[in-house]
């Protein structure tokens, strides 16, 4: 079978195949440039026939990285048009499949490639400083000690955020190009006071740039199934090192998107796990419990208790308790990610959430019986307002509330919300609403109850979160709410 206009679905190596019609010198810099023309959020709604979303982009990039050559076509806009209208009509095991459980892991499958790129930016950069250089460690640190940044980043983090600040910025503003060369060029003077050009072009050969024959080592190693309808649910290396060098002046950022995630906690966990192994992680880990109880004491009114050790074996409850007019609040934090068996949703899916999130629903559980029997050292919560369990993880588990996926998890006593530290964020914000009430609202709707605590904040005020403004005041370009004056500055430079 051969593609054509109209067809309802297309086979991936029938995709790949019309990629790879075209030299990747000539199809990359279009993929840049249309990622540069739709690089705000969701404003790949008003490209053409919403096609030139982030994720195909992504996708398009990668098979031609790893499996195009240079004996082969030209490419123009309307190539790239046609590769990205074959990737939205690309085969899923959806179509196929007639069990009870086929939506939920389709639902797995297009929220874990589409959704990742629709986290907000500022948050997640701010964050960055916030957890890892503003919040003070509980439990004494493996490898998150003073000269950590240096050792890791090659240099501080503010310095190293501030770098990925100033590649987006140029990606967006220069059809996805950033040419170091500029930085000895005119207007470059105020770049260079705040971070030296040398350490610019250091940070960013070691930890952004990649070529064609690294880029298809990291490929082959990042696949985990031969399906081929599996295949562009895969981990992209573009997300470990979003620009590519040897395709025109400078280096190409195929989407630009993909650059302040790698300055992101996320992006940092990886670069330090690959640096420091298991032990980074736990030390994130420790830093996240901390920083969750920061955000939590942003909510006006709101009493924000510790973990309480309890009985003759020193048992723990959940990491923080927070009592609020409307209710109690049991809180567990999770520093864990989707891995790639929910991403691809496998057979072992199931397991592998449980093993990451059920633990926490039996804790919040135990807790919340533990307040209700009069255990003497919770004497101090009271027991006259309804208690709900929240399960802070540090990166989006997005259809984990649903229907779908919520049978899979522990049964509790007490309602159980799980939301990422984005939605926290959000949520002790609001001015115009207790969040209690508002907490129970959701929960009393049945259908309401099963979306991300995100739709739940919406249509609210919100002041400005304090604790990310302090990470974002840490970095070179503070005076921008998103990147504003390090685009403002790139364009006076390149």
């Amino acid at each position: 079978m051969t593609w054509a206009p109209g067809d309802r679905t297309v086979r991936d190596r029938d995709y790949v195949a019309r990629v790879r019609r075209h030299r990747p010198s000539a199809l990359l810099p279009l993929i840049a440039q249309a990622s540069a023309a739709y690089a705000l959020e969701s404003s790949w709604l008003h490209s053409p026939g919403r096609k030139y979303t982030p994720w195909a982009l992504a996708d398009a990039a990668r098979v031609s990285l790893a499996c195009g050559n240079e004996h082969r076509k030209d490419a123009r806009d309307a190539d790239l048009l046609q590769v990205l209208d074959m990737y939205v009509r690309l085969e899923d095991h959806f179509l196929r499949e007639c069990d009870e459980d086929a939506l939920g892991r389709w639902l797995l499958r297009a929220s874990g490639e589409q959704m990742t790129y629709q986290e907000p930016v500022f948050q997640d950069l701010a964050r960055a400083a916030a957890m890892l250089t503003q919040t003070a460690a509980t439990r004494q640190a493996r490898c998150l000690r003073p000269g950590w940044e240096e050792e890791l980043l090659g240099t501080s983090l503010s310095h190293y955020v501030g770098i990925a600040q100033l590649l987006w910025a140029s990606a967006i503003s220069y059809a996805g190009r950033f040419d170091p060369a500029s930085l000895a060029g005119p207007g470059a003077e105020e770049i260079c006071a705040e971070i030296p050009a040398a350490t610019i072009l250091s940070v960013t050969e070691k930890h952004f740039v990649t070529d064609v024959a690294a880029f298809r080592q990291a490929n082959d190693r990042a696949r985990m199934t031969a399906d081929p309808l599996l295949r562009r649910y895969e981990f992209n290396p573009l997300r470990d090192k979003p620009l590519v060098e040897g395709y025109g002046p400078g280096f190409l950022a195929p989407v630009n998107q993909l650059i302040p995630a790698k300055a992101s906690p996320l992006g940092i966990y990886y670069t330090g796990i690959a640096r420091f192994g298991d032990a980074f992680a736990q030390d994130l880990g420790d830093l996240f419990e901390a920083y969750v109880g920061r955000q939590l004491r942003l909510l006006p009114d709101a009493a924000v208790q510790p973990e309480i050790v309890y009985g003759r074996n020193k048992a723990r409850s959940v990491d923080w308790i927070v009592v609020t007019d409307e209710l109690v609040l049991l809180v567990e934090v999770k520093s864990v990610r989707p891995t790639w068996h929910l991403r691809l949703a496998t057979d072992k899916r199931v397991a592998e959430v449980n093993r990451m999130l059920g633990r926490a629903y039996e804790q919040i559980d135990n807790t919340a019986s533990l307040i209700a029997s009069g255990q003497r050292e919770f004497a101090a919560i009271p027991t006259d307002r309804p208690v709900h369990g929240l399960v802070v993880t540090m990166e989006p588990f997005h259809i984990v509330n649903a229907p779908v996926q919520r049978p899979q998890l522990p049964a509790t006593t007490v309602p159980v919300t799980v939301c990422s530290i984005s939605e926290v964020e959000n949520m002790v914000t609001i001015t115009d609403a207790p969040v209690g009430a508002l907490l129970l609202e959701r929960a009393g709707d049945a259908q309401r109850s099963t979306y991300a605590l995100r739709e739940a904040l919406l249509g609210h005020a919100h002041a400005r979160n304090a604790v990310l403004d302090a990470g974002w005041d840490s970095y070179p370009w503070r005076d921008a709410a998103s990147g504003q004056v390090a685009s403002e500055s790139a364009d006076a430079a390149l």
